[in-house]
C-alpha cells in the first residue's frame, strides 16, 4: 500500500488512481483499530486538496482541517463558527432529503457529504468542541456561544440519521450522553439537544440511568410545559422495557428463566422510580395530557391535517417551526415560560390552525404513552393515587369531544394494527395511547370508578339495591370530588363511540380491551347491567356475527369482553337468547368461536362457569327458564362439546409454546376439570381423554402433554401472587382449589383414579420429563 504522507510519495499511474482508495481505506482501518490516522487534520492539506476533487470530497476534509485549527481550548470560536456554517449547510441538505423523501438506507453512496464528514473524524472533533467546557480546571466554567452549541448538534444529528453507525459510536460514549442532557438547561439549545439525545438512547445497547444524570430534579422542574412533553419522547425510551425482538423470548419458560437470573429490579424500574421521587412531575404530566387546545374548524380539517404530516418527521419540524414563532414573539413582548406561554403567542395564531392541533397532539400521545408505561409499573399503587388527586380522568372526559375523538365529515380512516409503535399518524396514535392509558387505569383497580359521573355512580348503586345485593366496596369508597364532570363520563363516551367504529377498525380492539378492563376482577352483577342497558350485548353479538368482522385480533378483544359481560349473569344470557333467535345465527356464533381456541377460550370459560353456577340455583324460575331455553348453555350442557373443547385446548398448547396469550388455553381446560372433579366426574374425563388419544392413534401424547403443562403451571402460579388473584377471582373458585386440583392431577400413584398417570399405559409414559428440566 503506497505511503500516504510527505512530497516524497508521489503518486503515479496506477498508484495514483488508487490515492483516494487508499485514504479511505487507512481511516475505515483507524476506526476499526484504534491504529493510525483518526482524522483529516493528521494529513497535508495539499493532499487534501489534490484529491479532493477527484474523490468528490467537496472540500470537507479541508474545512474540517480549518475547523480543527481555529478550535483550539482558549481560541476565539468565532472562526470555527463560520467554518462550521459552511459545513452545515452542506450537510443539512442531505439530512432534508433523507426526511423528506422515503427515509432511505443511510449509506455512502446516498449521502456522501455526511459519510465523509464522518470518515475523516468531524463526528469526534464536534464532540470534543462541545464537551470542552468541562474540562476545564476554572471553578467558573466557559460558556458557548448558544448558535454554535446548537449547529454543533444539528450537524451531529445530520450525521446520525445519514451515515450508518455514528449513532450507535455516539451511544457507547457514557460521558457524551450524560453530558447532553447538561445542554438542555438552555431553552435555545434545547430541541437539538432533545433530538439527538432520543436518537441515541434508541440504539444504545445498555439502558441510561435516569439518577446518573447530573440534578436530574432540577433540570425537569425547570422546564416550561413545551420542554417537558418534548423531554417525554425521550423519557419513554428509559422506562420502558426493551423489546426483545424474538416470538422465542416472550415465552413464558423464557421469562421465568431470565426472572430467575435478574432478581433485582431491571434499570427500566429504577428509572419508573427516579421520576416518581421528583417532586411535582406527575401533576405536571395530568396538566400536560389535560389542556385544551383551540378546536378545529372547516371541512378540510383531515386532509388539512395529512397533508402535514406526510412532511413531518417525529415532530422534528413542527417542532422548530413553532420554536421560531415562539422565539420571534419573545423579542417582540417578555413572556412567561408557563404552560400557557406557547398558547398565547400572537405568532402560533398564524400557523395553520392543523399545525397547533397536531403539535398538541403529538406532546399528548408521548405524556400519556408516560403516564400509561408507569401504571404499568411495580409502582402502580402510588401512581394511580397522583392521577385520581389531579384529576386526569376527569380532563380527559373534558377533551373526549372536542379533541381525542372529534366528530368527522369523512370516516374512512385508515385501519392500523395495534402494535402501540406502529408508523401511523398522530391522530390514530393518539386515539390508541388514550385507550391504552384506559385500560391500564381501570384494569383491576378500585379506581375505575372514576371513568363514571355522580349520576351514573348512583344508578351502579340503584341496579344494586334493586337486586338486593350489596354495593361494591370500590364504588362505595369512591370519592365523588375526583369522578367525571358533565352529562357523560368517560365509560359512557367511549360506549358511543365505539358502536360507530367500522367492522374492522383496530380502535375497536383498544375500545374493547379498554371496557373489558373496567369488568375484570371480582365479577359485579351491577356492572354488568350497567353496560348491559347501553346495548353492549347486543353491539358485541353484531360484531361477531352479522358485521362481516374478520379481523382475529377484533374479535379476540369481543370474546374477551362479552365474557367479562356474561359470566354468572342469567340476563345477560337471556339477551344473548333474544339476539341470537335462529339456528343460522347460532351456528354462525359457533363457527366464530371454533375458528381460534386461543381468541375465544375465554368466552368459553365463561360459559362453563356461568352454566355450572346457574345449575345449583334452579330454586330461581328465571334461572330455570332461561337453562331451558338458551340455546349457548345447552349446547355447553352436553358433556361432549365440553370434552371437545378440553382435548382441543390441550392440544393447541405446549411448555415450550406457552405465552402470556395462550396461557388462557391451560387454565380453561383446568377450570372445566376443576367443576369436573366438584362432581366427582374427574376420572370420567381423563377417561375420555385416554380414548381419545387411542382413537386418534397417538396414545399417551395428549396426557404426557398436559402432565407437563400443569407441572409448569405449578412452578409459574405458584411463585406469582398477582396472577393467581386474578385467577381466584376472575372464577370465584378459591385457588386454593385450584392448586389441590392439579396436585391430585400430578400425583404419581398410579392406583389413584384422579391421576393423569393412572391413564397414561406403561410404554408411553413421560415422553417428555426433561422439558422441565433446567
Amino acid at each position: 500500500m503506497a505511503t500516504l504522507v510527505g512530497s516524497e510519495s508521489p503518486c503515479t499511474g496506477a498508484k495514483r488512481r488508487s490515492c483516494h482508495s487508499n485514504i479511505v481505506t487507512k481511516f475505515t482501518a483507524s476506526k476499526i483499530s484504534g491504529q493510525g490516522f483518526s482524522r483529516g487534520t493528521q494529513l497535508p492539506g495539499g493532499l487534501l486538496l489534490e484529491r479532493d476533487k477527484r474523490a468528490k470530497w467537496n472540500g470537507i476534509p479541508t474545512l474540517l482541517q480549518k475547523l480543527y485549527e481555529s478550535s483550539h481550548p482558549n481560541s476565539d470560536l468565532s472562526h470555527a463558527h463560520s467554518f462550521l456554517k459552511v459545513l452545515s449547510s452542506q450537510l443539512s441538505m442531505e439530512a432534508m432529503s433523507f426526511v423528506t423523501e422515503d427515509r432511505k438506507t443511510a449509506q455512502e453512496s446516498t449521502f456522501p457529504n455526511t459519510h465523509t464528514f464522518d470518515l475523516f473524524g468531524g463526528v469526534d472533533l464536534l464532540v470534543e468542541i462541545l464537551m470542552r467546557p468541562t474540562l476545564t480546571m476554572q471553578k467558573k466554567k466557559p460558556k458557548m456561544n448558544d448558535d454554535l452549541v446548537k449547529d454543533c448538534l444539528s450537524v451531529l444529528y445530520n450525521c446520525c440519521i445519514c451515515t450508518e453507525g455514528v449513532t450507535k459510536s455516539l451511544a457507547a460514549r457514557d460521558d457524551f450522553v450524560l453530558f447532553l442532557f447538561t445542554l438542555m438547561t438552555n431553552k435555545k439549545t434545547f430541541l437539538q439537544t432533545a433530538t439527538l439525545i432520543e436518537d441515541i438512547l434508541g440504539v444504545k445497547k445498555e439502558m441510561i440511568q435516569l439518577e446518573g444524570i447530573p440534578n436530574l430534579s432540577g433540570l425537569v422542574q425547570s422546564f416550561d410545559q413545551q420542554q417537558l412533553a418534548n423531554f417525554c419522547r425521550i423519557l419513554s425510551v428509559t422506562i420502558s422495557e426493551p423489546d426483545v425482538g424474538n416470538d422465542d423470548k416472550h415465552t413464558l419458560l423464557a421469562k421465568n428463566a431470565q426472572q430467575k437470573r435478574n432478581a433485582s429490579p431491571s434499570r427500566a424500574e429504577v428509572n419508573q422510580v427516579t421520576l416518581l421521587n421528583i417532586p411535582g412531575f406527575i401533576e405536571r404530566l395530568c396538566k400536560l395530557a389535560t389542556r385544551k387546545v383551540s378546536e378545529a374548524t372547516g371541512a378540510n380539517f383531515l386532509q388539512e391535517l395529512e397533508d402535514w404530516y406526510t412532511w413531518l418527521d417525529n415532530a422534528l419540524v413542527l417542532d422548530a417551526l413553532m420554536q421560531m414563532a415562539t422565539e420571534e414573539a419573545e423579542q417582540s413582548s417578555t413572556e412567561s415560560s408557563d404552560e400557557s406561554s406557547l398558547a398565547t403567542s400572537p405568532l402560533r395564531h398564524q400557523l395553520p390552525q392543523s399545525m397547533k392541533i397536531v403539535h398538541e397532539i403529538m406532546y399528548k400521545v408521548e405524556v400519556l404513552y408516560v403516564l400509561c408505561v408507569l401504571l404499568m409499573g411495580r409502582q402502580r399503587n402510588q401512581v394511580h393515587k397522583m392521577l385520581a388527586e389531579f384529576r386526569l380522568i376527569p380532563g380527559l372526559n373534558n377533551l373526549f369531544d372536542k379533541l381525542i375523538w372529534r366528530k368527522y365529515t369523512a370516516s374512512n380512516h385508515v385501519v392500523h394494527g395495534q402494535n402501540e409503535n406502529c408508523d401511523c399518524s398522530p391522530e390514530i396514535s393518539f386515539k390508541i395511547q388514550f385507550l391504552r392509558l384506559l385500560q391500564s387505569f381501570s384494569d383491576h383497580h378500585e379506581n375505575k370508578y372514576l371513568l363514571l359521573n355522580s349520576q351514573e355512580l348512583n344508578e351502579l348503586s340503584a341496579i344494586s339495591m334493586k337486586a338486593n345485593i350489596p354495593e361494591v366496596e370500590a364504588l362505595v369508597n369512591t370519592d365523588r370530588s375526583l369522578v367525571c364532570d358533565g352529562k357523560k363520563g368517560l365509560l359512557t363516551r367511549l360506549l358511543t363511540v365505539m358502536k360507530r367504529e367500522p367492522p374492522d377498525s383496530s380502535f375497536r380492539f383498544w375500545q374493547a380491551r379498554a371496557v373489558e378492563s373496567f369488568l375484570r376482577g371480582a365479577t359485579s352483577y351491577a356492572d354488568q347491567m350497567f353496560l348491559l342497558k347501553r346495548g353492549l350485548l347486543e353491539h358485541i353479538l353484531f360484531c361477531i356475527i352479522d358485521s362481516g368482522c374478520t379481523s382475529r385480533d377484533v374479535l379476540q378483544s369481543y370474546f374477551d369482553l362479552l365474557g367479562e359481560l356474561m359470566k354468572f349473569n342469567i340476563d345477560a344470557f337471556k339477551r344473548f337468547n333474544k339476539y341470537v333467535n335462529t339456528p343460522e345465527k347460532f351456528q354462525t356464533f359457533l363457527t366464530q368461536i371454533n375458528s381460534s381456541l386461543v381468541d375465544s377460550n375465554m368466552l368459553v370459560r365463561c360459559i362453563v362457569l356461568s352454566l355450572d353456577r346457574f345449575e345449583s340455583q334452579t330454586e330461581d324460575v328465571k334461572v330455570v327458564e332461561v337453562l331451558s331455553e338458551c340455546c349457548l348453555l345447552s349446547y355447553m350442557a352436553r358433556v361432549e362439546n365440553r370434552l371437545s373443547f378440553l382435548f382441543r385446548l390441550i392440544n393447541i398448547i405446549n411448555v415450550q409454546t406457552l405465552t402470556q396469550e395462550n396461557v388462557s388455553c391451560l387454565n380453561t381446560s383446568l377450570v372445566i376439570l376443576m367443576l369436573a372433579r366438584r362432581k366427582a366426574k374427574l376420572p370420567f374425563y381423563l377417561n375420555a381423554l385416554r380414548e381419545k388419544e387411542y382413537a386418534e392413534k397417538y396414545p399417551g401424547c395428549l396426557l404426557n402433554n398436559f402432565h407437563n403443562l400443569l407441572r409448569f403451571w405449578q412452578r409459574h402460579y405458584l411463585n406469582k401472587d398477582k396472577d393467581s388473584t386474578c385467577l381466584e377471582n376472575s372464577s370465584c373458585i378459591p385457588f386454593s382449589y385450584w392448586k389441590e386440583t392439579v396436585s391430585v392431577l400430578l400425583v404419581s400413584d398410579r392406583t389413584s383414579l384422579c391421576a393423569i398417570a393412572s391413564y397414561i399405559d406403561e410404554p408411553f409414559m413421560d415422553l417428555d420429563r426433561d422439558l422441565l428440566e433446567d
